[in-house]
């Protein structure tokens, strides 16, 4: 275990991230939790590895971040990976912004959420980091739900984006959370929400979460300008860039809506909330929907990878 220091102090640069960060190329940051939480094996080394190749294709550098023995890694190889793709159920610790110090205090791996991966690649000088959907306003977290009072369940990725300035893209708040008020929420918070290619909000399983867009942006030059129009003003909060799910691995809408609407019930009978209810609810629509929900999740990833490679080459350039 490492001494204390500040999160710099901790950091861990892979030499290839290390070197196009001092060239000034384009680098692209991957969260670890989807390797270590988010998919069974193999299909999360697959996944990871996708990811990666989508950056490099992009033109751009990838850069995995995990925890390892009190260091913060930026950039993972082959061998890492492959220990968090494999490693047994439960050994591997979550590491967001409430619990970083804990899972940098101790020895041995966690896997980085968005919070985390955004706080260590914004020290390591990354501006642009690609995830799945980001986590939101839990449904029931504000006002009464079947007569109890809310949970005040408010992901950490939200108040990152508000205090990180860096562009993250993704496929869209969550369809599990309550997305209205995730938009709210990130408007307080100061930060742009762009959508790519079109007018709606993209629904993470489907392209269209039925909800207009705050802002859009026609293609990845047009998004470029606007991120890099806002961190150049210095505001401190991050820009979120929704990217739709490739069409060929979409679930229609109505399919989306119906399969979380029946989960959140489903869940909610069964009383499972806190930490547990994400992953409990990502299960059940991938059994509602026979699979197609992880096709489209492990898709839309991949999808957002390359977007966000092509978007970094865009920003060095500039």
């Amino acid at each position: 275990m490492s001494s204390p220091g500040t999160v710099r102090d901790r950091l861990q640069l892979s030499p290839e991230v290390a070197v196009a960060l001092r060239d000034r190329r384009a680098v692209v940051a991957l969260e670890s939790t989807l390797i270590s939480h988010g998919l069974p094996y193999p299909q999360n080394l697959e996944v990871a590895t996708a990811s990666e190749d989508a950056v490099r294709a992009s033109g751009a550098v990838p850069a995995t971040v995990a925890v390892r023995d009190g260091r913060l890694l930026v950039g993972l190889d082959e061998a890492a990976l492959r220990t968090l793709a494999t490693a047994p159920v439960g050994s591997v610790r979550k590491a967001a912004r409430p619990s970083l110090a804990v899972a940098l205090a101790e020895d041995g791996w966690a896997a980085t959420t968005v919070s985390a991966t955004m706080i260590a690649a914004f020290a390591a000088g990354i501006t642009v980091f690609a995830t799945g959907g980001i986590g939101g306003v839990h449904r029931g977290a504000v006002g009464r739900v079947s007569g109890r009072p809310g949970t005040l369940d408010v992901s950490s990725d939200l108040e990152e984006l508000g205090r990180t300035p860096m562009a993250v893209v993704c496929a869209g708040p969550k369809a599990i959370l309550d997305v209205p008020a995730t938009l709210e929420y990130l408007e307080t918070r100061g930060v742009p929400v762009i959508a790519v290619g079109q007018s709606e909000l993209p629904g993470f399983y489907a392209r269209s979460s039925g909800l207009h867009a705050p802002n859009v942006a026609a293609d990845v030059e047009a998004a470029a300008a606007i991120v890099q129009a806002h961190l150049g003003l210095g505001l401190g909060s991050g820009v979120l860039v929704c990217v739709p799910v490739p069409e060929t691995e979409a679930l229609p809408a109505g399919v989306t809506r119906d399969a979380v609407e029946r989960a959140v019930a489903e869940g909610e009978a069964a009383g499972v909330g806190g930490p547990e209810l994400t992953p409990w609810l990502l299960a059940r629509i991938a059994e509602l929907t026979g699979g197609a929900s992880v096709r489209a999740n492990t898709a839309l990833i991949v999808n957002d990878a390359r977007f966000a490679g092509a978007l970094a080459v865009r920003l060095a350039s500039s």
